[in-house]
């Protein structure tokens, strides 16, 4: 059975790449499709002609932002994937198994990991498909690797809450535009503030959970365990890093005229990328334009669409492309030490 396991999973890593370049495609015909005239070549022609009516749409649609905005973009895709390698190797010392594994394999495994959750959906399936690959060859076991996975995403959505809490109480108006979108956003900014400080207090009642190392919560045979105390710190840096990172994509992409700052635009992002998740939607494709475009009345929809292009490409596209080359390296490398396994030693018995 373990022979078997040896090719399988290098097959299941060479229908991840298909199902990547495949994916990558369609991503970027949906972005050029949004115009009638551009849906309509694409219904006819080649597969070599759908691509370079696809790059001429995204190249004009990106040419109105300015190189400098690119290049702080690019800056903040760095921090939020640095602060996503920062998840997993946040749960490797709760799990006390960082030793021997490098930053560089965590990075790696990392970047893969969110590169196709992102894009493909259902993310503790997929991201957990990679790490289960990737740390059981380092010999963490498959709890293990659960466990990973469980507090990478407890860490994402601790980060969520904490930011989502400070933008409430600095910004509570955030909300009011979002009226038209759903009756649910429909509170008062006193309401708006409660929810807040809601928030922040669920953060801190985590925080001296682990402080004071309260007996675990056990739902059914499962427990909870409290991490330790330099664990829920590093959460505190990681998960708001990753955050501002992402965000900080759209912020530079959106023109300084009628900006509504940061804050604003930090609020919209959680708003929206949750809801995606929440939905399963890939890229949140459609939550996102919404909400933003509910948010900033102030700039004009083509910019808004233009900076949110740039956010799908730097955090999305372009992470999805060179994750592929990995994913196939990676796998190439498993099938070759399975067939040395299996390959009679020199001179041996035939």
């Amino acid at each position: 059975m373990k022979r078997i396991l040896d090719f399988f999973w290098p097959l299941v890593g060479l229908v991840a790449v298909v199902w990547s370049v495949r994916l990558l495609y369609q991503k970027l015909a949906a972005e050029a499709a949004t115009d009638a005239i551009v849906r309509r070549l694409l219904a006819e022609g080649s597969l070599w002609s759908h691509i370079k009516v696809i790059a001429s749409v995204i190249g004009r649609k990106l040419s109105v932002i300015p190189p400098e905005a690119y290049l702080f973009a690019a800056i903040s895709t760095l921090v939020a994937y640095a602060a996503l390698a920062w998840y997993d190797r946040i749960a490797l010392i709760h799990l006390r198994r960082e030793r021997n594994i490098s930053w560089m394999y965590v990075s790696m495994c990392s970047f893969v990991t969110y590169a196709l959750s992102h894009n493909i959906g259902a993310t503790v399936f997929s991201g957990g498909m990679v790490r289960y690959r990737a740390y059981t060859a380092k010999g963490l076991t498959a709890t293990e690797v659960a466990i990973l996975v469980a507090l990478c995403s407890f860490t994402f959505a601790f980060g969520t809450i904490l930011m989502f809490g400070i933008v409430l109480m600095s910004e509570p108006q955030i909300l009011e535009p979002l009226q038209t979108l759903s009756p649910y956003f429909a509170v008062s900014r006193g309401m708006a503030v409660g929810i807040g400080g809601a928030l922040l207090a669920f953060c801190a009642l985590y925080t001296l959970g682990a402080w004071m190392q309260f007996r675990p919560l056990r739902v059914r045979g499962f427990e909870l365990v409290y991490p330790r105390m330099p664990v829920v710190i590093r959460q505190y840096l990681a998960g708001p890093l990753e955050l501002i990172g992402a965000a900080g994509i759209i912020y530079f992409a959106l023109p300084a005229e009628g900006n509504p700052g940061f804050p604003i635009v930090l609020g919209a992002f959680l708003l929206s990328f949750s809801a995606g998740l929440l939905s399963q939607v890939p890229g949140g494709v459609g939550v996102m334009e919404a909400v933003f475009l509910a948010v900033m009345p102030t700039i004009p929809a083509t910019s808004v669409f233009a900076a949110l292009l740039v956010w799908r490409l730097f955090y999305l596209i372009i992470p999805l492309a060179m994750s592929i080359p990995v994913i196939l390296f990676f796998e190439r490398s498993q099938l070759g030490r399975a067939t040395r396994d299996i390959a009679p030693p020199p001179g041996g018995a035939h």
